[in-house]
């Protein structure tokens, strides 16, 4: 009896292991590509692949960091991701140049742009930007910005009646060399960077661009046209998007965790504690409890806001099928 016992408890274990490795072998594949470098901003994500919620919804994830020699939307025309994150300006200018891409999910509710400016300097309002220099990432980052000033009638060519654009590394040098008036920074990282350089906030002047009203919506997450076209791909995107929210929900009622997860992925060592637990902090405001679902009003806001842009808008036309809720329908 012991021995049939063990026999029968051999033969369990065994079916269970090959149940297993079939379900490994049945987990979806699916490579995200981030807009930049392993850092807070992508805890969600990552926190996800840690906890396991990717697995619980049968994925297997690839996270391919960005960086500044990355462009998503070249990515995932070439066929080296099957989502990407990117900003939405991006993206619709992306559409528009032809790279036929589609808004899936909004994680981020809001925006975390800024110009960051000493204030003896003098600034004090927009009003007092012409004739200076600001600091502005190109690479898909700068059409918030040239939307911006022309909302303003602030012409990007220089001279006592424009702004000189200072085309900005990924970095804050500029301020702190005082290169630039103003520089480009994100709530959750580079203004931190120049408090970190030894300026205090009280010898800065910040403009979110969500206070000035011309807030664009940042990162989502967006596919090909043809991946909807396929109801298995629809249905691996929703339980992508199920898993990743959860991912961001649990990062923010555990910032700390997140972003010690955010530090065990970075390949670079580049990344300190204080500053991702800072970063995860800052980021959940933005993404602000989003069930992943895009905020249509904030769409309409931001397409707006690109197509104002005078003789030189970022978009030059009302966008048609650049956003879906066929996924987001699945949650």
């Amino acid at each position: 009896m012991a021995q049939m016992t063990f026999k029968a408890l051999a033969a369990a274990t065994a079916l269970a292991g090959a149940l297993v490795a079939g379900a490994a072998q049945a987990a979806d594949q699916l490579t995200l590509q981030l807009k930049w470098v392993t850092q807070g901003q992508f805890a969600g994500y990552y926190v996800a692949k840690d906890k396991g919620f990717y697995d619980e919804e049968g994925l297997d994830v690839t996270i391919k960091p960005g960086g500044p020699d990355i462009a998503p939307p070249q990515v995932i025309a070439g066929g080296g991701a099957d989502v990407i994150i990117d900003w939405m300006p991006s993206a619709l200018a992306s559409r528009e140049k032809g790279v036929p891409l589609v808004n899936i999910a909004q994680p981020f509710k809001k925006s975390g742009m800024m110009l960051t400016c000493l204030k003896e300097t003098g600034i004090t309002s927009p009003d007092d930007f012409k004739g200076r220099t600001l600091g502005v990432w190109f690479f898909g980052n700068e059409y918030p910005f040239l939307s911006w000033m022309s909302q303003l009638g602030i012409p990007t060519e220089g001279g006592s009646d424009g702004v000189t654009v200072l085309k900005q590394g990924f970095n804050v040098d500029p301020l702190l060399q005082k290169q630039a008036d103003c520089i480009s920074t994100m709530t959750y990282n580079e203004y931190w960077q120049v408090i970190d350089a030894g300026i205090s906030p009280d010898d800065l002047i910040v403009f979110k661009y969500e206070d000035q009203g011309v807030a664009t919506l940042e990162d989502g997450l967006y596919v090909l046209e043809a991946s909807l076209k396929d109801e298995a791909m629809v249905d691996k995107l929703a339980r992508f998007v199920r898993a990743s929210m959860k991912g961001w929900a649990y990062a923010a009622e555990n910032p700390e965790e997140a972003a010690e997860i955010v530090l065990e992925n970075d390949a670079t060592g580049a990344q300190t504690e204080k500053h991702q637990v800072r970063m995860v902090s800052e980021i959940n405001k933005l993404v602000d409890g989003s069930d992943g679902r895009l905020d249509m009003e904030a769409y309409e806001r931001t397409v707006k806001s690109l197509l104002s842009g005078g003789s030189d808008p970022v978009i030059t036309k009302e966008p048609e099928g650049a956003t879906t809720t066929v996924v987001t329908d699945k949650l």
